[in-house]
């Protein structure tokens, strides 16, 4: 009887758990087309890509900007999401301003991580994480996209190409990432999209990088920065920001950088910012 009750005990408690967590919900808007596996030879692993495909697309013979976006089982639904229901709402921010035409129609690429691998691929240098070391992988990530995801999108989706019409945005390890390839393949990625970046990674590695720039490139580029999202957060921004300014990009012209007061580092915080985002690097 002991074992019983016990027994009967342990499942009411599992119960209570699972009303606890919240039911995940399907929020997707408009047209979003997903590619369950989409391989990579250069990393050796599969992961889903989901595309957004603007209103109209479907009747149209037009090509479209491309805008990529990491972590992306963040960017269009909650029942994807790391966090359940906590997503960056891509999908209906972009349906609004191009149905207001503040923006023109644009095709958006989200790109969800390799299991376990997400560290490793996001960040360029390898260093401790903890007890552990991560990061070192940018490259292999980069070139996938470049080499292997982008001419599947070009192929099967109507896209225009070059650096004019390409755009790329992550957060936090993905800011970072999105900055490293920016850097990295100028001549592909001209739209930048740099939210919550961790300049903290390895001693600051990326802020150096921009430092150590010949010269800047032809990319304009958004940077933002949630005042809650720990400490030293906002001060390693604005030296990232300087060290851009430094190198000639001009603030207000091809560089923004937004400070999100009492924000803090979740899809939350950046679905807040993406409609702003989005203005700024394909507004008309």
């Amino acid at each position: 009887m002991k074992r019983i009750a016990v027994a009967a005990l342990a499942f009411a408690c599992s119960l209570a758990i699972a009303q606890d967590q919240p039911q995940r919900r399907v929020t997707k808007t408009g047209t979003i087309v997903l590619h369950e596996a989409v391989e990579s030879k250069v990393l050796n692993n599969k992961r889903r890509v989901w595309i957004y495909l603007p209103p109209g697309y479907a009747e149209s013979k037009e090509r479209y900007p491309v805008l990529y976006m990491h972590d992306g089982q963040n960017v269009f639904s909650g029942d994807t999401s790391y966090l359940p229901n906590l997503e960056w709402r891509a999908d209906e921010a972009a349906e609004a301003l191009i149905k207001a035409k503040l923006i023109p129609p644009i095709v958006i690429v989200a790109i969800a991580n390799a299991e376990g691998e997400r560290a490793n691929e996001f960040l360029p240098t390898r260093a401790r994480m903890g007890s552990q070391e991560a990061g070192g992988k940018a490259d292999l990530y980069g070139k996938f996209i470049t080499d292997e995801l982008m001419p599947f999108v070009n192929k099967t989706y109507r896209t225009k190409t070059g650096p004019a019409n390409t755009g790329l945005a992550g957060s936090s390890f993905g800011g970072i990432v999105t900055l490293h390839m920016g850097l990295t393949r100028p001549d592909v990625f001209g739209k930048l999209g740099v939210l919550s970046p961790s300049v903290w990674w390895d001693d600051r590695a990326m802020l150096k990088r921009v430092q150590a720039l010949p010269k800047k490139f032809a990319s304009r580029i958004w940077m933002d920065m949630g005042t809650q999202e720990g400490p030293g957060a906002v001060t390693d921004a604005r030296r990232l920001r300087d060290a851009l300014t430094a190198k000639g990009w001009q603030e207000g012209a091809d560089l923004v950088y937004y400070e999100d007061g009492f924000a803090v580092h979740n899809e939350g915080a950046w679905a807040s910012r993406i409609g702003m985002i989005l203005l700024y690097l394909f507004g008309r």
